[in-house]
């Protein structure tokens, strides 16, 4: 049985039995572990913000203390890793496919949709780890200094915010993020030589760098309720596809 599932993985069925650490295979395993890993990371980050985040808003003192104590570590563990996998595959993944078919072939459909969603994952993935990450490594220093008998660390709300903004962001991207990683290969645009190229990147880098300035200093608006983040990363969605319709 062992011996079984060894050789299904090292193998798999197209058109004939191709090694797994072939081309071909290792571009599948590449694909499986940015599944995984982006399924972990999108998960918890719906969690935090759906579920966890409303939760305290009605917990009780003691709960929330437990919960920032036991729970969260554990959920962020998961939530950074799962970042740092989903983005470490996803860039192999891109890198492989430019030196395998050209740089060239991000002109193409393909390239213009999955660059647009990877430039919202790698901003996502930054947030976890210079913003969200940092700033809850003293939310959680300081709910363990005050449980202890202390005095809660002077910067923690302001962290707690800063967190809780950057991750609301994240939220906001994910929605159209999820949405350009499963057109890229079933939504193809009709790219031709008059395709406006210098004039899409820099509306794109604008809107996506403006939303995320404002995920680094500015305020939640909208983003600040559960019903408010979806409904902007709905119309977030709309805008940027809009926008490549239009110059492409």
């Amino acid at each position: 049985m062992v011996k079984k599932l060894y050789l299904l993985l090292l193998t798999y069925n197209l058109g004939g039995t191709v090694d797994i650490m072939s081309g071909l295979g290792f571009d599948l395993l590449l694909r499986w572990i940015h599944l995984l890993a982006g399924i972990t990371w999108i998960g918890l980050l719906y969690y935090f913000n759906f579920v966890q985040g409303e939760w305290f808003k009605e917990t009780d003192g003691s709960s929330k203390t437990a919960a920032v104590q036991k729970l969260v570590p554990r959920a962020l563990w998961w939530f950074r890793w799962g970042a740092m996998f989903t983005f470490l595959a996803g860039s192999l993944i891109l890198i492989k496919k430019g030196m395998e078919l050209g740089w060239n072939y991000y002109e193409s459909s393909w390239g213009i949709i999955i660059l647009t969603g990877a430039t919202l994952g790698t901003f996502m993935f930054l947030n976890v780890w210079m913003i969200i990450w940092p700033k809850q490594q003293v939310v959680i220093a300081s709910t363990n200094q005050v449980a202890d008998g202390g005095e809660a660390l002077p910067e923690a709300a302001g962290c707690a915010a800063k967190a809780a903004l950057a991750s609301r962001t994240n939220t906001l991207f994910s929605i159209p993020m999820l949405l350009f990683m499963g057109a890229a290969s079933h939504f193809p645009l009709a790219v031709t030589e008059d395709t406006n190229y210098s004039g899409l990147f820099w509306v794109l880098a604008i809107i996506i760098g403006l939303l995320e300035v404002n995920g680094i200093v500015g305020k939640p608006g909208p983003m600040a309720s559960v019903k408010g983040v979806i409904t902007s990363g709905l119309v977030l969605t709309v805008v940027l596809f809009g926008v490549i319709g239009i110059l492409v």
